[in-house]
């Protein structure tokens, strides 16, 4: 099989199914333990991972609806459904993940979606701007398989550049920086862990997975600043998104202390 073809559709899914299973093993354990963390943390955190699994496992669609413009299309369309829908909510349900019935204010809400909206509609103009082409990454038979080209009628335009990396430093990489920093917070001020002793672990799983998943976004921006725009740059954050979700999920089925008897 060419290696090209299964970077570029297998990998997504492959990253797409771990997240949708993830999703699953979050409502699974909000039956026995939703009271203790708080419901509507466990359901926040749920539907975020329903929505990266979207975001995953939709990238084949980029290359598979035709030449310029429609990989820049659906990479608009999908880098916006990140940055102002997936990334806030990921902050939000962290910042839901406290045992009170209201959750967290309204307003951390409304400030969190506003910013991504805001970062995720210059991202689609300077995209529109900047993806002037495209190239084919995969062909068989009559099948072509297209992928977006910044600046391929001209010379790169450094300052669109700095933009678009300066938006996705803020949505999404910002937010989970952030929401890494709140859990750290929650865990070092946790004043049950007597009780429930694995809890400051289960958050400790929870923001190195945080952390890997930025640091994956941060190493792709790299990758652009001192190379070019590579084809493959989204790789690095989809391996990174793989092992961030390994983290996770591994926090996720870690019982909340030693002995959870009472809690099955």
């Amino acid at each position: 099989m060419n290696l090209d073809f299964a970077i570029t559709v297998f990998l997504p899914i492959i990253t797409g199914l771990l997240y949708f299973f993830m999703a699953f093993e979050v409502k699974r354990t909000s039956k026995f333990r939703s009271m203790m963390f708080g419901e509507i943390g466990f359901k926040k955190i749920s539907i975020a991972f329903i929505l990266f699994g979207i975001y995953f496992i939709t990238r084949p669609l980029q290359n598979i609806a035709g030449p310029h413009p429609m990989p820049m299309i659906i990479n608009s369309m999908r880098q916006f459904f990140l940055m102002a829908v997936i990334a806030p909510s990921i902050l939000v349900a962290i910042f839901h993940w406290v045992p009170t019935p209201s959750g967290a204010p309204k307003s951390s809400s409304f400030a969190a979606y506003t910013i991504g909206i805001l970062m995720g509609i210059i991202f689609v103009l300077v995209n529109s701007l900047a993806a002037t082409g495209s190239k084919v990454i995969y062909s068989w038979g009559m099948i072509n398989m297209y992928d977006p080209v910044w600046f391929a009628s001209g010379t790169p335009v450094l300052q669109l550049v700095t933009i678009h990396l300066i938006c996705q430093f803020v949505s999404p990489i910002g937010f989970l920086l952030l929401a890494a920093a709140y859990v750290k917070h929650r865990r070092h001020n946790y004043q049950l862990a007597h009780i429930y002793n694995l809890m400051p672990t289960k958050w400790r799983y929870l923001e190195a997975s945080l952390m890997i998943l930025a640091g994956s976004f941060l190493v792709a921006g790299a990758a652009v600043i001192f190379g070019s725009y590579y084809t493959y740059v989204w790789v690095i954050y989809f391996i990174g998104a793989i092992i961030s979700g390994v983290f996770e999920l591994i926090g996720i089925k870690l019982p909340p202390r030693e002995i959870p008897d009472d809690l099955k």
